[in-house]
C-alpha cells in the first residue's frame, strides 16, 4: 500500500522515540540534556509502553498475548480492552515526561496519534496459534499516513509527546509498532534525524558494536540475524530514511551524544 505523508511544517523537529522499557532509567542527567537541547529545538517524543503496560496486567507477560503473522512478524494481540489499557499507561508515562521536562522550562504538549495525526490501513487478518492459521480480528495496521499540521507548535521549548496510536479507514483505534511511527512522524515532519533511544548501547552484529552502518547493509542484518526490539527498530529506520531522513542513530545515551554521534549506531542510506 502506497503512503502519503504529508510534509506541512517548514521547522524541522528533533524526532525521538523513547523505549517504554527504559523510561525508568533515565537520569536526571539524561532529561538535563534532552532539555537543553529542546530549549533551541521542537521536540516530538514517540513512547513505547510494552513495560508499564505488562506492569498493569500480569496478562500481557503471557505468551498468548503475542501473535505471529503468516510472514513471522510479531504483533501484540490487540482489542479495544488493550487500547484502553494502553491509553491508561500512556496517562502515566505522560504526567513523568510532562513533570520532568515543565520542571526544566519545556512545555509539553500530549497528543494520542489516532486524534487525527496518524492513519492505519488495513491490518493482517490470518494469525499463528498454535500450530494453526487462523483468522482473528487484531486491532493493529500497517500506517498509511502522517498529517504533521496536527503538529501546530513546533517550535523551541516546546514539546510533543505522542502516543503511537492509528485510525484506520472504519474509524477504529489500532495500534501501531512505536518504532515505525515515529519513523513515519519523522519523515512527514521534515526531520533530519531520528532518534530510537533504547536500553542498549549499540547495535551488536555477532557480538561487536557496530558505529556506523548503511541501510542496505542494516537490512541485511536485520533479515539474517536480528532478533526482537533490534529487529523492529532496524526495520523503522529504513522506512525513515526511505522517507528522506537522512540518519537514524540508535542508543542508550543523551540525545545530544547520540546526535553528535560520539556514542551509538549511526544507519544511513549510503
Amino acid at each position: 500500500m502506497t503512503e502519503t505523508l504529508i510534509r506541512e511544517t517548514s521547522y524541522a523537529p528533533t524526532v525521538v522515540k523513547l523505549g517504554g522499557s527504559c523510561l525508568d532509567d533515565m537520569s536526571e542527567e539524561w532529561w538535563d540534556d534532552l532539555a537543553e537541547h529542546g530549549r533551541n529545538n521542537p521536540l516530538v517524543l514517540v513512547h513505547g509502553w510494552s513495560k508499564p503496560l505488562r506492569e498493569l496486567n500480569p496478562r500481557y507477560t503471557q505468551p498468548s498475548a503475542i501473535l505471529r503473522d503468516r510472514y513471522g512478524n510479531q504483533s501484540r494481540w490487540t482489542t479495544p480492552e488493550v487500547i484502553a489499557d494502553i491509553k491508561t499507561v500512556s496517562e502515566g508515562v505522560g504526567r513523568i515526561v510532562t513533570e520532568r521536562l515543565s520542571r526544566r522550562g519545556i512545555t509539553v504538549e500530549r497528543v494520542v496519534g489516532s486524534d487525527g495525526l496518524v492513519r492505519a490501513g488495513e491490518g493482517e487478518r490470518w494469525w499463528w496459534q498454535g500450530k494453526q492459521l487462523v483468522e482473528l480480528e487484531n486491532l493493529v495496521g500497517p500506517i498509511t499516513e502522517v498529517t504533521p499540521a496536527r503538529l501546530t507548535n513546533l517550535q523551541p521549548g516546546h514539546c510533543y509527546l505522542v502516543t503511537p496510536l492509528a485510525r484506520n479507514a472504519a474509524g477504529q483505534e489500532v495500534n501501531t509498532d512505536a518504532d515505525r511511527a515515529a519513523a513515519a512522524i519523522a519523515g512527514a515532519s521534515a526531520a533530519t534525524s531520528l532518534t530510537l533511544v533504547t536500553d542498549v548501547e549499540h547495535l551488536l552484529i555477532d557480538g561487536e558494536p557496530v558505529r556506523r552502518i548503511s541501510a542496505d547493509a542494516a537490512a541485511d542484518f536485520r533479515d539474517r540475524g536480528a532478533t526482537g526490539g533490534m529487529r523492529k527498530k532496524l526495520r523503522a529506520a529504513g522506512e525513515a530514511l526511505e522517507r528522506g531522513v537522512q540518519r537514524v542513530v540508535i542508543g542508550s545515551a543523551p540525545v545530544s551524544r547520540l546526535l553528535a554521534e560520539s556514542t551509538g549506531t549511526v544507519i544511513t542510506r549510503s
